[in-house]
């Protein structure tokens, strides 16, 4: 009875974001003429990014001692048979106004203006709209806690990091968490979300890990 209540509460909370807000994004979504099935909200793992030789290393998100473990990659348009729609034109600066309160979860205002550009123009949402969207979404995640204090690099298998999601996010079924892979080294957590942002089934196209054991990096 106990797990069934703790489930019935954490689907509460998934259904109890902004209404109107959802309504709307997917109003603005069905007229943009850029379809998607689903939403992929996505977590990056910070010291993996960090520590790769390639891209620009925000010193928000990549400084020593800034100890940053998951970011929000981004909130993705999916499609069940392959990637969502991408670069689909637009205004492609986000204003301050919608930066200053996105770096909670996505600290590098750098990627919050290609998210934009690459996934958040597809939605047929305004940056303001879309960014909240992707706020509510992630405010909806509990990180499990081990991740808090990752001082030093541990071993572990994907299917048990996604299953660390699942008990600490008890309306997020197995199904609907993938867990990604790079050299060997954990890289992103993966969600599949409903347009409504409920949890639903993960399709071929949100990826996975093909590896046994995988790093996991600690946190600079």
């Amino acid at each position: 009875m106990t797990k069934l209540i703790r489930y019935m509460v954490a689907v509460a909370l998934f259904a109890s974001l902004p209404a109107i807000r959802v309504a709307s994004a997917q109003t603005r979504a069905a007229s943009a003429g850029s379809p998607f099935d689903y939403y992929l909200l996505t977590l990056s793992w910070a010291p993996d990014f960090c520590g790769s030789g390639a891209g620009f290393k925000d010193p928000n998100e990549c400084g020593v001692g800034r100890h940053v473990g998951f970011i929000v990659h981004g909130l993705w348009p999916q499609s069940n048979q392959g990637r969502g729609p991408e670069n689909c034109g637009g205004p492609s600066r986000v204003p301050t106004s919608v930066i200053n309160p996105t770096l909670s979860v996505i600290p590098s205002a750098g990627l919050i203006q290609h998210e934009w550009k690459a996934h958040g123009t597809c939605t047929g949402m305004s940056a303001q709209d879309y960014f909240a969207l992707l706020r509510n979404a992630r405010a909806a995640i509990t990180i499990p806690a081990n991740f808090a204090s990752m001082t030093q690099t541990v071993t572990a298998n994907p299917a048990d990091v996604a299953k660390q999601f699942s008990a600490a996010n008890p309306a997020l079924l197995p199904a609907s968490v993938r867990v990604t892979c790079r050299g060997g080294a954990l890289e992103e957590v993966r969600m599949c979300l409903d347009k409504n942002l409920r949890p639903r089934g993960c399709t071929n196209s949100a990826g996975g890990c093909n590896s046994s054991k995988i790093r996991i990096l600690p946190t600079r």
